[in-house]
């Protein structure tokens, strides 16, 4: 008997094992022998590189930045597939002349910029020849343009579809990467003073159109063509200014300033890059170790072990669950498609449709986002945009994260009563006895949170954090040695590859923002709007947020949303705390807002339920998210802003508006609600979501009317003689 299956006899039946593994995406690679060895090294490099980079000994900024991005690139092109892949051993296929043709120009033209690129850096380092002759640069751009063109169209059609093959049109690619990073860490010093300015050099202008290619067709593998999409419109706007009416106008930029401009701090090394870069990867690798360690299968084994039982116990499960793995893993469809391979199988045995199941697990995957200390790394990025502390970020993120939690708590309670549902057999879960005595595993997340808050830095905490997870993975059957850290350190790497490739092209549409200034012309009709309606100009921003954040992984969404409608909102007078979390809300939960919800859509798959009517039931299932950042907009009490007294009210009260707004979206409320009752008990729930004592008392008087009309304490006849039976 293995180590695991000893365990497993132990503590009773083992429901979650590998839930957070990742799942392997329909375009990715699985290269194996010599060729796996040497991109699992790669990807370990990579990860040990930021972790010393970090923790050890600090680079350069934009140096650091570039290497982040262009390694990204790297690893992605060696990981993933321009099209999609099979396990079936694919047979030798002959190239044809298109096919050729095209890799011929992909290869001489890479060829010959890397070439350049590399004669540059050895004259430096052999001979001490800082400047290389002006003939190599001013001509190595075009071709490296035109190859990576050529690569990447030959990859769209004649790309391998066996999983273990690499093609060589995407080692080109790689090439390219490493040709845009050695020619900007060579000229960065001088690129700093002259990138989007007149004094910009054509090397400049092709390394910076190349590295745009690389991003967007990066992100377009790892995402699909909705980001892609975005920023092209963006980069679209950039040159047709012109000729575009009213607020969007603008002059219009050349080539050369614009794409200098786009590669600097101010694009894609800017914010979303300095986060994904520091934060948003040290809790990627922290995953990685929660996972190699299975830390990961004992949080859902002890949320099973606690709620398994209850009624709907696996969609209660899947709420705290998913969560908390949405959390830490910062991606909604991603997590779905980890933990909903487990939830939602689970959720459908015990009685719910296909639509709720995946409804319930997007949802909660979503509520992750939300969720103090990481927030999906959504925390670090607000951060980061407003300079306020990020404890002070966290501390105001839970109140609205746990109405949301109880909100999606009460929706799946009031269902599972309305359906009569039961929870799984005890003799089906794992033995809580047992777990409780496991209960150290805790211990990562427990160091996580107080290190935070206590005043070290984020880095170390995160790093502190990972060791916790190695050092009590020793006193589980999974424990971490060499092996099993250099499979994390890979996997840290591997899992970070989407977020990096999202950042750098939600960095194009940051840098565009700033570029043409539509963002502060966005915020004059914001408030233009507000001269008429301020709860109106709060919608409108509220539709912006999520319209931009459709398709988009939650990072860059929110990164679009601050810089587009965040400013707006302070403009009008809303303080940046608020302001910021408005916009966030709305970003995240555009995973599950039809017509485009990512979430809903990955869950749907897994469910085999229809994709828009999964939307929809996410999309009433998460109402809460969409009202709570008008709650606090209106109260900011409940982002711990004011008096102890005015917090604990103002709680309260929006908890029982969820419990209402729960009972009137699934029509139980202490036995099934009548269609009125149900459009009462949401009108209720409204008013005691609303600031003011009248307003609570109005929405608490309704409720308990309810309770008594429910319970038969008052009947019509009785109402007609003006007193109850």
């Amino acid at each position: 008997m293995s180590a695991t299956d000893a365990h497993a006899a132990q503590n009773g039946p083992v429901i979650a094992q590998g839930v957070d593994d990742e799942p392997m995406a329909p375009n990715q690679r699985d290269a194996r022998a010599r060729a796996g060895l040497i991109i699992a090294i790669l990807c370990a490099a990579y990860t040990v590189f930021h972790l010393t980079v970090m923790v050890v000994y600090p680079l350069e900024t934009w140096a650091y930045r570039m290497i982040h991005v262009c390694g990204g690139l790297v690893i992605g092109f060696l990981t993933y597939s321009a099209l999609t892949q099979t396990d079936e051993t694919a047979p030798d296929i002959k190239r044809g002349p298109a096919e050729l043709a095209l890799l011929g120009v992909g290869a001489l033209g890479i060829g010959y910029g890397f070439v350049i690129i590399a004669y540059a850096w050895l004259a430096w380092w052999l001979a001490g020849v800082a400047r290389p002759p002006s003939f190599g640069f001013a001509t190595y751009g075009l071709p490296l343009a035109i190859g990576t063109v050529a690569a990447i169209v030959a990859g769209w059609r004649f790309s391998s579809r066996d999983r273990s093959r690499i093609y060589a049109g995407d080692l080109l690619l790689c090439v390219a990467s490493v040709a845009v990073l050695g020619y900007i860490l060579f000229v960065v010093g001088a690129l700093r003073m002259r990138a989007g300015t007149g004094m910009a050099q054509p090397g400049d202008l092709w390394a910076a159109v190349t590295g745009v290619l690389l991003i967007l067709e990066l992100t377009r593998r790892l995402t699909g063509l909705a980001l892609v999409a975005i920023v092209g419109v963006f980069i679209a706007y950039s040159f047709l200014g012109p000729w575009l009416p009213g607020f969007l106008n603008h002059r219009g930029y050349t080539a050369t300033r614009f794409f200098t401009y786009i590669f600097t701090d101010q694009g894609v090394l800017g914010d979303p890059i300095a986060v994904s870069s520091t934060y948003i990867i040290l809790f990627i690798v922290f995953a990685a170790f929660l996972q190699a360690s299975k830390v990961g299968d004992y949080f859902v084994n002890f949320a099973f072990a606690c709620a398994g039982q209850a009624r709907g116990g696996p969609a209660k499960v899947a709420v705290f669950a998913s969560g908390l793995m949405g959390m830490i893993n910062g991606t909604s469809a991603g997590n779905v498609v980890s933990t909903g391979s487990l939830t939602i199988p689970l959720m459908k045995k015990v009685g719910y449709s296909p639509k709720s199941s995946a409804a319930i697990e997007a949802t909660a995957s979503s509520g992750g986002q939300i969720l103090p200390p990481i927030m999906g790394a959504g925390a670090f990025i607000m951060a980061e945009v407003t300079g306020i502390p990020y404890t002070d970020i966290v501390i105001a993120a839970i109140i609205p994260a746990l109405l949301y939690f109880v909100s999606v708590y009460f929706m799946v309670d009031l269902q599972a009563l309305k359906l009569d549902m039961k929870g799984l057999p005890r003799s089906e879960l794992p033995k809580f006895g047992d777990l409780i005595k496991q209960v150290y595993l805790f211990l990562p997340i427990i160091i996580l949170i107080y290190t935070l808050f206590a005043g070290y830095s984020v880095i170390r905490a995160g790093a502190m954090g990972m060791a916790a997870a190695a050092m009590v993975s020793w006193l589980t059957p999974h424990k971490m040695g060499p092996r099993q850290i250099f499979k994390a350190l890979d996997m840290g790497a591997k899992m970070s590859i989407q977020m990096v490739a999202v950042c750098a092209a939600a960095g194009v549409i940051v840098g565009v923002i700033a570029l043409t200034g539509v963002g502060a012309r966005f915020s004059a009709l914001l408030l233009t709007i507000a001269d008429q309606n301020q709860l109106l100009a709060m919608f409108f921003a509220m539709c912006i947020s999520i319209i931009l954040g459709m398709g988009m992984p939650t990072t860059a969404a929110y990164a679009v949303a601050a810089a587009v409608v965040a400013p707006g909102l302070i403009q009008l007078g809303v303080p940046v705390l608020v302001a910021h979390f408005f916009v966030f809300y709305y970003a995240v939960m555009s995973a599950i807002t039809p017509p485009v919800a990512l979430a809903a859509y990955a869950g749907a798959g897994l469910a085999g339920s229809d994709p828009m009517k999964t939307s929809v039931e996410a999309f009433k299932l998460g109402l809460a998210a969409f009202i709570v950042p008008f709650m606090f907009f209106g109260s900011h009490e409940l982002l711990m802003q004011g008096e102890t007294l005015d917090i604990v009210h103002a709680t309260l009260t929006a908890l029982l508006g969820m419990f209402l707004l729960s009972a009137g979206v699934i029509g139980y409320f202490f036995g099934h609600a009548a269609g009125w009752m149900r459009i009462v008990l949401i009108i209720a729930a409204l008013s005691m979501i609303s600031v003011g004592w009248i307003s609570d008392v109005v929405g608490l008087a309704v409720a308990v009317a309810l309770f008594l009309w429910q319970r038969k304490m008052v009947t019509p006849p009785a109402l007609a003689k003006g007193r109850a039976d």
